[in-house]
C-alpha cells in the first residue's frame, strides 16, 4: 500500500468523543505490551529467572562432581570394582563345597599335606602298601597354582626300602625316609632326556656295584637319578657325599631306575618313569616327593 493510501486512510478515521472507550487502542497496547516485554510480561520473565538460576547451579555442581571422581576415584574404588566381579555368592559357595577336602591327595594324613610347601606345583606321591613293606606305587601329580587341588597325571609301581618306612631312619637300617622332600638335583650314567629341565649330572661314577638285598642285579639302576633331599647338600651332584645332619643318618637316597627288587633306603620305578619325570619336573615348579606308607 502506498504512502498516499495510508494518508487518506488515516484522515477518514472519525474524530474521538471525550470520555469514550478507547477498546482498540487498549488492545493494540495491550499486545504490543506483551510483545515487547510490557509490565505483564515482565513479572513472568522476573518469575523464571530464579528457576533458571537454581538449574544452572546444579548442573555446574553435577559437573565439578564428576571432575572430582574422575581425576580422583574414592580410596576403595579398586575393593569396590573386585567385589562386583566376583561371582556370585551362589556361585561362591558351590564352588567350595565342591573343592577336595583332600586336595587330591586321600593317601595322605592332613598333617602330612601341611608340611608339602605352597610353592610347590609338581609332586610325586610314593605310597607304601604298609609301613614294613618294601612295595609301593609312585604317582606324578601337578596343580596350577597354589592352594588348587593335586591332579594325577600318571602312576607307575614302585619299591622303597627292604624294611619298609621310618620317621627316624639310621644308616643301614634298610628302611626309606618317611616325609616330605624337595627335588632340586638329577644325574645318571646316561646322557640326560631331552627337555630336562634339572642340573644334570652325566657321570661314570653312577654304576651300583655289588648285588640287591634279594641278590638281584643292579646293573642300569643309576642311569637316571633324582636326588632326594634328605640328609644332603642342594645344588650339587646326586654324587656329593656330604651328609649334613650327620653319618647316623645315612644319605645319597635317590629316585633311580628299579632294580627288581627292595632298595636299601630308595626309591625305584621303572626306567620308562624315570625318563619322563626328568622330562617333566621343572625347577620353577618347587617339586618334592611325599613318601610314607599309606595314611601316613
Amino acid at each position: 500500500m502506498s504512502k498516499h493510501a495510508r494518508a487518506g486512510s488515516r484522515a477518514s478515521r472519525p474524530s474521538r468523543t471525550p470520555g469514550a472507550s478507547r477498546p482498540t487502542r487498549r488492545f493494540r497496547a495491550g499486545g504490543a505490551r506483551r510483545a515487547g516485554g510490557a509490565p505483564r510480561g515482565s513479572r513472568g520473565a522476573r518469575g523464571s529467572r530464579p528457576l533458571a538460576f537454581a538449574a544452572a547451579l546444579g548442573l555446574l555442581g553435577f559437573g565439578v562432581g564428576w571432575a572430582y571422581l574422575a581425576q580422583d576415584p574414592p580410596a576403595n574404588a579398586a575393593a569396590l570394582a573386585a567385589s562386583d566381579a566376583r561371582p556370585p555368592a551362589e556361585e561362591r559357595a558351590a564352588r567350595a563345597a565342591e573343592r577336595d577336602p583332600f586336595q587330591g591327595l586321600p593317601e595322605v594324613s592332613e598333617q602330612t599335606r601341611a608340611k608339602i610347601p605352597a610353592a610347590a606345583r609338581q609332586l610325586i606321591l610314593v605310597t607304601g602298601k604298609a609301613k614294613n613293606s618294601s612295595e609301593s606305587t609312585a604317582a606324578l601329580y601337578t596343580r596350577p597354582a597354589t592352594g588348587a587341588d593335586w591332579l594325577k597325571s600318571d602312576s607307575w609301581p614302585a619299591r622303597n626300602g627292604a624294611k619298609g618306612w621310618s620317621t627316624e631312619r639310621t644308616y643301614g637300617d634298610l628302611t626309606s625316609p618317611e616325609g616330605v622332600f624337595a627335588l632340586t638335583d638329577a644325574g645318571g650314567l646316561l646322557a640326560k632326556p631331552p627337555g630336562t629341565k634339572f642340573p644334570y649330572d652325566q657321570d661314570a661314577s653312577f654304576v651300583a656295584t655289588g648285588r640287591g638285598v634279594n641278590g638281584e642285579s643292579l646293573l642300569g639302576s643309576f642311569d637316571y637319578v633324582v636326588a632326594i633331599d634328605f640328609n644332603r647338600k642342594t645344588g650339587v651332584s646326586p654324587l656329593d657325599p656330604a651328609k649334613p645332619d650327620g653319618e647316623e643318618k645315612g644319605g645319597n637316597i635317590w629316585l633311580h631306575v628299579d632294580h627288581d627288587g627292595p632298595s636299601q633306603g630308595c626309591v625305584g620305578i621303572p626306567k620308562a618313569a624315570m625318563k619322563q619325570v626328568l622330562e617333566t619336573l621343572d625347577p620353577a615348579a618347587k617339586p618334592v616327593i611325599v613318601m610314607g606308607p599309606r595314611g601316613f
